[in-house]
């Protein structure tokens, strides 16, 4: 036979059981209150990772349409200086169909090619000294080899075949040189 609880023992295990319930729902509610604290923390920081990503797309983009609109006006910048060389070449043509003073014509081409070598250098191109110079395959493009007239001469560039130049020190064409031997 089973043995029955009195009175007090009921009310007894009663308390303890609401206790035990009591605790159970402010240990649930508690996790429930972190768990919702801990994703809303997510949410803010993912909401800021999405901010900052797309900031950075933006900036990205922002800054290659910088560059393409540069380097669209940088050429535009060198095309507007050229075009005074462009008009002194007419005319110098002109002045060759009309003019039979091969002097002065000579003396006008000269100043337009001295003009163009200033427009050049001003840009940041310059020629590259080779005749006289020890041979470097890093510098110089070897097109062919003479016998050197003296001994000295050996390994050095005799002549220059075509100039070569830089841009802002970088060598955008080698000169094609001979080379004493």
């Amino acid at each position: 036979m089973k043995k029955t609880a009195s009175p007090a023992e009921e009310e007894k295990n009663t308390i303890i059981n609401d206790n035990l319930s009591d605790e159970k729902e402010k240990t649930q509610t508690s996790e429930q209150d972190e768990q919702q604290k801990l994703q809303q923390k997510y949410d803010e920081l993912n909401e800021k990772y999405i901010r900052l990503f797309a900031d950075y797309d933006n900036y990205r983009k922002r800054t290659l349409r910088e560059k393409a609109d540069i380097i669209k006006s940088g050429g535009e910048k060198v095309l507007s200086d050229i075009i005074p060389l462009i008009d002194d070449f007419e005319r110098a043509i002109a002045a060759l169909h009309k003019s039979d003073d091969r002097v002065a014509l000579l003396e006008g081409i000269d100043l337009i090619y001295n003009k163009f070598l200033n427009f050049l250098r001003q840009h940041g191109i310059k020629e590259i000294e080779a005749i006289g110079q020890p041979f470097d395959p890093e510098k110089f493009e070897a097109v062919g080899t003479i016998p050197a007239p003296e001994e000295s001469q050996e390994g050095i560039v005799i002549d220059l075949v075509q100039k070569g130049y830089t841009l802002n020190d970088k060598v955008i064409r080698f000169p094609k040189v001979i080379v004493g031997e």
